[in-house]
């Protein structure tokens, strides 16, 4: 009786861990243009070696406002926020180096972003999947670059 017990409390804590640990959904304030602006700053402000992550943030967090715009019908804006996802993606690859810290973070980050932008693409009128599929391609490539590097060390 007393390991039958256990192995459903085992198995309800297992079944409960992708819950306690998967992604947690960000808040709105992690989307808006003010919280986005202090990361920026933060980022530009930061030691070369912290840098790769933190532009890994920001591709991330202007994703999110990329896929809000274009639910909300803010194409324009939707857009120039995939070109600054790519701006960003590309200085991604420019803080890499042999010392870069969070590395794997930013990577899995990327990997995730990818993955969120993938989603806003198959939701996306078929105006608009140009763009997000010239932003999904660069997001891919340093994804993969950022893994080689990972495997480089």
């Amino acid at each position: 009786m007393r390991a039958t017990k256990r192995l459903v409390s085992n198995a309800v804590a297992i079944a409960a861990l992708p819950l306690t640990f998967g992604c947690a959904p960000k808040s709105a304030a992690d989307e808006t243009p003010t919280a986005i602006a202090a990361l920026q700053a933060k980022t530009d402000q930061a030691k070369p070696r912290d840098r790769c992550f933190l532009y890994a943030e920001l591709v991330s967090q202007m994703t999110d406002l990329a896929g809000k715009q274009l639910r909300s019908g803010e194409y324009g804006e939707a857009l120039e926020s995939l070109k600054l996802v790519r701006r960003y993606a590309d200085k991604t690859l420019l803080g890499v180096g042999d010392d870069s810290r969070k590395l794997k973070d930013a990577e899995m980050l990327m990997r995730h972003t990818s993955f969120r932008l993938e989603d806003i693409l198959h939701q996306a009128s078929y105006d608009d999947r140009r763009d997000l599929e010239e932003t999904l391609k660069e997001l891919y490539k340093v994804q993969t670059q950022l893994m080689m590097q990972v495997f480089k060390k």
